[in-house]
């Protein structure tokens, strides 16, 4: 994060955010990105994939759509407020629904358990 914060700070734009909270948003937008990767790889290499399905799609869907928003809040030259709202309203529905997929399988998948909890705060971090 104090990289991202350093960047957002030494941009000749002014962030329409705080720089604080967007350098956190988009830190744990990236952490969940790679936490969902992990753990839809993780939910490969279990005995019974086929009852992970829902939670491999989601988990590849939720890494998708975070490290996408991540990439665009880190744009700082003409965003467009209008694109940046619903963009973290589905980051933040996203990572809802990875969340209670994995929340799911929390008991019996230390992966599942990690990766709803790097959702969870994702899904927080998003409320900019």
């Amino acid at each position: 994060m104090e990289t991202t914060l350093k960047m957002i700070k030494s941009h000749p734009r002014e962030p329409m955010y705080d720089s604080g909270k967007l350098a956190k948003a988009i830190g744990e937008m990236y952490i969940c990105a790679q936490a969902c990767t992990a753990c839809a790889d993780a939910c490969l290499g279990e005995e019974k994939v086929a009852r992970l399905v829902d939670c491999i799609r989601l988990d590849l869907d939720c890494a998708d759509i975070c490290y996408t928003t991540g990439a665009i809040l880190s744009r700082m030259t003409e965003t467009s407020k209008e694109l940046l709202q619903p963009l973290l309203q589905t980051c933040r529905t996203i990572c809802n629904l990875c969340a209670m997929e994995c929340e799911k399988h929390a008991e019996m998948h230390t992966h599942c358990k990690v990766c709803g909890e790097a959702c969870r705060r994702c899904e927080q971090a998003c409320q900019l």
